[in-house]
């Protein structure tokens, strides 16, 4: 059997078992325009005229500081998004429904946070839709924002996202916070960046070490700086745009 078969057949098999287990989730297909030449790119950043940017956390790890994260949060009335591995989901289901609960985005980040580019497509696939129905059953929500693990990604990567329902998300500012530098530098790295701008996406960790202290200054400074924050379903378009060769997601004009 060729392996493109065997693909084939593992897919159907799949979502065959998705059916008897109760799911009908039937996902949507996105299409964008991707001006970057033939190279398709997940979304880093958003062209707007509106001050807002977004904050995310990676939730792979740990739980510690994830009630404090939402106590800040809720603190200035801030709503983020969690970008959750299925195993993060299975480890603290309590937590998904709190962070759902309390408004904020829940976005996709893999079963098992592996290299997705290393996978086979229906491997990939595999990834999406465990985790997605996982937090389906726990939440009654159908997560439509992907973030790859370690941020790496391919053509392919980018197309089984968008073939199974999924905006691939990327970031812009990078807090570097898992490298335990301390509060200080993460509140430069994202405040001081050069890059922050209308329609910057903030990566964070919910389980660094030092996210909690740096955070409610981070928020701040942002704040006094004019910004307003959003989650990324309401930060990106959902249809008539473009993707330059930046990452940027470009909002069609009538011309």
């Amino acid at each position: 059997m060729s392996k493109r078969i065997f693909n084939t057949v593992l897919i159907l098999g799949f979502t065959a078992l998705l059916i008897l287990c109760g799911t009908t989730y039937i996902p949507r297909f996105i299409s964008a325009a991707n001006t970057s030449g033939s190279r398709k790119l997940p979304i880093y950043c958003v062209e707007t005229d509106k001050p807002q940017i977004s904050l995310s956390f990676d939730s792979a790890w740990g739980n510690e500081y994830t009630q404090t994260i939402l106590d800040i949060l809720a603190a200035h009335d801030v709503k983020a998004t969690f970008f959750m591995t299925g195993q993060w989901v299975d480890s603290y289901p309590e937590e998904v429904v709190k962070i759902y609960e309390a408004g904020h985005d829940l976005g996709n980040h893999s079963q098992s946070h592996p290299y997705m580019s290393q996978l086979e497509e229906a491997e990939q696939v595999q990834e999406l839709m465990n985790v997605h129905n996982k937090v389906k059953q726990l939440t009654g929500h159908d997560m439509f924002l992907f973030r790859a693990p370690y941020g790496d990604y391919n053509d392919q990567v980018i197309s089984c996202a968008n073939e199974n329902g999924y905006y691939p998300i990327q970031w812009d500012i990078d807090s570097l916070d898992w490298k335990d530098y301390g509060a200080q530098d993460i509140i430069q790295r994202i405040t001081e960046n050069e890059k922050l701008g209308n329609g910057s996406i903030i990566l964070c960790h919910n389980g660094a070490k030092y996210i909690t202290d740096a955070l409610d200054t981070v928020i701040t400074t942002l704040q006094d700086k004019g910004y307003e924050f959003v989650p990324i379903s309401q930060l990106i378009y959902k249809d008539h745009y473009s993707i330059n060769h930046e990452g940027r997601q470009i909002p069609e004009t009538d011309s």
